[in-house]
């Protein structure tokens, strides 16, 4: 099982987004059996508040509904677990860098690099523009599940299909 964990800072915008988007990309490809894929906050500001509403529009708008999440802050244990860590901005980069106290760097990656974007993942809640980020957030996970695919590429589990 390959733990992925995506981090913002509120986590009712952009992880929240990016983990929904990728549990449809592996479903889609029928790997979903070998991902565990999880959403959390550098913040406890939102902490136990479901995904804000636009955001869950945007999801919905592109076919993916009955997302239920309620925001958590990330804890050491978190990071630990996890196989690869995504975060959306240097912001969070830096609380994640000292909440590790600088470990386990070979395991955390700012999303957008796998996008092939030279710029961090902008938050919706603030630039309101919830489509830019919905596309920023999937072709970021399209190229992170190729990395992933192709680096563990021996030891993924196909799902069964009834």
């Amino acid at each position: 099982m390959i733990t992925v964990s995506f981090i913002c800072l509120g986590n009712i915008c952009r992880s929240p987004m990016a983990e929904a988007i990728f549990k449809k990309l592996v479903k889609d490809r029928g790997i979903s059996s070998s991902f565990d894929v999880l959403s959390f906050a550098t913040s406890d500001y939102e902490e136990g508040n479901p995904v804000y509403p636009p955001a869950q529009r945007e999801l919905k708008a592109h076919g993916i509904e009955g997302f239920a999440h309620r925001s958590a802050p990330v804890k050491l244990s978190d990071i630990k677990n996890s196989d690869y860590v995504l975060v959306m901005d240097d912001m969070n980069l830096r609380d994640i860098v000292r909440l590790t106290g600088g470990q386990y760097g070979d395991k955390i990656f700012k999303l957008g690099q796998f996008g092939h974007m030279q710029t961090d993942i902008s938050d919706p809640y603030y630039t309101r523009d919830f489509k830019r980020a919905y596309d920023d957030i999937y072709k970021s996970c399209e190229g992170l599940l190729d990395y992933i695919v192709k680096k563990h590429a021996g030891t993924l589990a196909y799902d069964i299909k009834h």
